[in-house]
């Protein structure tokens, strides 16, 4: 009896820490500037998908395979040089025919939520090597790293989604529309 009382305790302390463990990781993971944008991130997304800093993308920007998950209208208003349009909605599988199943794949949206869904089904099409950028275009935009539009030049614009989402563009070089 006192050994079952035991591991039962062991139990919830493993479970307690590992608990707590997660939280503060999901609370800060110091890949973004701005400590309220970093602890809505994390709320928002699920961690299904390893991630990956805009710095570090910007340090291998050329050997990787960099996908936009938003929206059309948004990818021409601007998007991180090198990127494919992929989207979200309208998500098809066709797109990636050429992508071979083992290449490192980033994804980016806004802030990471609609990248991860689209990892989740690269992943179930047998994807990987497939990492959402944390942050995304907001954070590539906040540290005031290059973006071009649909016709290739640099610009700096990024599409918001809406008002409320534009407070996590803290960069004031950075026209936000919506």
């Amino acid at each position: 009896m006192k050994s079952l009382i035991r591991i039962n305790i062991l139990l919830f302390y493993i479970f307690f820490f590992q608990t707590c463990s997660a939280q503060s990781q999901a609370e800060k993971t110091g890949l973004v500037i701005n400590e309220a944008f970093d602890k809505k991130i994390s709320n928002t997304i699920a961690h299904t998908i390893p991630f990956i800093g805009v710095e570090e993308l910007k340090n291998i920007q050329n050997e990787v395979i960099i996908f936009d998950a938003r929206e059309k209208a948004e990818f021409d208003i601007s998007h991180i040089p090198g990127a494919k349009f992929l989207g979200y909605k309208k998500f098809n599988p066709k797109q990636l025919k050429d992508v071979e199943k083992d290449k490192k794949i980033i994804l980016y949206c806004s802030i990471g939520y609609r990248s991860e869904k689209i990892g989740e089904k690269l992943r179930k099409l047998g994807y990987s090597k497939i990492y959402n950028l944390y942050g995304s275009i907001f954070e590539w935009a906040n540290r005031g790293y290059p973006l071009i539009n649909y016709k290739g030049n640099k610009v700096q614009k990024v599409h918001t989604f809406n008002y409320s989402w534009s407070k996590w563009i803290n960069n004031e070089h950075i026209e936000k529309v919506w």
